[in-house]
């Protein structure tokens, strides 16, 4: 068995400290982070390296995005994917020696304004999702994870109101099939939902609300998958709520699951 944790970190410098607490409060056997912001020669990845994290795999740039994933097991590069030909560092893959594929992206969020017609950040993100759909359907991952900030809320009850927030971009409807199709294309199967089916999950409040937690005005933004192959052996989900209240924190918080298989 092992456990998977997975964290948009808003800068892996900035908040190192908050990483390390994480890493020895829940121990997961493999975290993966988005918006690290900043180029690989500059994540702190010694830190963890002495805190057991052997392993680790990245794709950096400074300032914006980046993302990485830190393991307490073997694990190989897998390359990464530009979607949509942005040039940015928003997915890595790598490899479990049982022949596990883990998937590690960062979504653009796209912008305020849901039209691309006026908003190219919006027309990126569609792209972005398109690309991943047609990779998928291409080559059809099996024995795979995917984790990530994929700066979608695809159900009613993975925002805090459905009809406040159906036009807000990460809730719209087109926003919301364009996932479904990579969810479709890849065969996934989404863990969280599985273990908790009902009621409402949050991973992201938002800065601007200083009584984020007396207001709750949270969305699902951060997801776990696995491959149909795979996805029976998932469970144990969480999403750690308290982290949003650290000292410092990323506007997102952890979401962990374990898999019930062999390393």
């Amino acid at each position: 068995m092992f456990t998977i944790a997975t964290w948009n970190i808003n800068s892996i410098r900035l908040r190192a400290a908050l990483v390390a607490r994480l890493l020895t409060e829940q121990a997961p056997d493999i975290l993966c982070l988005q918006e690290c912001k900043s180029p690989v020669d500059k994540m702190p990845l010694q830190l963890f390296h002495d805190m057991g994290y052997r392993w680790s795999v990245a794709r950096g740039q400074r300032g914006y995005n980046g993302v990485a994933i830190l393991s307490r097991l073997p694990i190989a590069d897998a390359g990464e994917r530009d979607h949509a030909c942005l040039g940015h560092a928003r997915h890595v893959a790598a490899r479990l020696e049982n022949g596990v594929t883990i998937h590690n992206f960062y979504v653009p969020a796209g912008g305020d304004v849901p039209d691309r017609a006026v908003n190219e950040k919006f027309g990126q993100k569609l792209d972005y999702l398109t690309d991943m759909r047609d990779a998928f359907a291409a080559e059809p991952p099996a024995r795979s994870i995917l984790v990530g900030d994929l700066n979608i809320a695809p159900r009613e009850d993975d925002v805090w109101s459905h009809r406040q927030l159906v036009k807000i971009v990460s809730h719209t409807p087109v926003e919301v099939a364009h996932l479904g199709d990579v969810m479709d294309a890849g065969l996934w199967v989404d863990i969280t939902r599985q273990d908790i089916p009902a009621g409402p999950l949050f991973s992201w409040w938002s800065y601007r609300n200083r009584e984020w937690d007396l207001s709750d005005r949270g969305r699902r933004l951060d997801h776990i998958w696995a491959t149909r192959d795979i996805a029976a052996a998932g469970h144990a989900s969480r999403i750690l709520r308290p982290v949003r209240g650290w000292d410092g924190p990323s506007d997102h918080v952890p979401v962990l699951a374990a898999f019930d298989l062999p390393v």
